[in-house]
């Protein structure tokens, strides 16, 4: 397995499980739970692909991630209603964050695959990272998160992104690139989150 391949699988795990949250807490059936965590999973990557012109999409080639999105909503759905009382905005801006680090690095290293220019790969990665929490959030019926709050969601895909490509043309390890990257973007957001940090202010 390949250190992208890797992520990609981490970064829908996390992103699904923001969907799974969301959707009991709107108190959806199971075909809700798995609609949401699907799209939350899959919606950033699926646009990446679409605006790369990349076919088959990527999760249609591996369909496998398909089916782990199904199994867990079946096992998902009945453990979140039980740990409902715990379930709050804080666990889903953590796996916010964390899906937007690995979502954000695997489209920039997608877009660098497809060899498309530095700022449309920095562009590509923060399509990837945000686009899943939009529509999950349009699903839900509610404004994104991006849109409201204020805090610098899409800034810190970006800059993580440029990050990544600013390692890569230094011609440094490609693994540590990826990593140090991610992690970037996660205690971006998270630092953001944590001291309320907001745009035009």
């Amino acid at each position: 397995m390949t250190l992208i391949k890797f992520i990609e699988i981490m970064a829908i795990l996390v992103g699904a499980f923001s969907g799974f949250i969301e959707a009991r807490r709107k108190r959806m059936d199971l075909v809700g739970v798995f609609t949401v965590a699907f799209i939350t999973a899959f919606g950033g990557g699926t646009l990446r692909d679409i605006l790369l012109d990349r076919r088959p999409l990527f999760w249609v080639i591996h369909q496998e991630y398909a089916i782990l999105i199904f199994v867990l909503a079946l096992v998902a759905s009945p453990l979140i209603r039980t740990l409902r009382q715990i379930v709050s905005e804080r666990l889903i801006v953590i796996a916010d964050a964390i899906g937007l680090g690995l979502f954000s690095i695997a489209g920039v290293a997608a877009a660098l695959d497809a060899h498309m220019p530095i700022f449309i790969a920095s562009m590509m990665g923060v399509i990837t990272g945000i686009f899943g929490g939009v529509l999950r959030d349009i699903v839900c019926n509610e404004v994104p998160m991006v849109f409201r709050d204020g805090k610098p969601y899409a800034i810190c895909a970006f800059l993580g992104s440029w990050m990544f490509l600013l390692m890569r043309m230094s011609e440094l390890p490609h693994d540590f690139a990826l990593w140090s990257s991610a992690t970037f973007i996660v205690v971006l957001r998270l630092v953001s989150w944590k001291f309320d940090m907001r745009l035009g202010r």
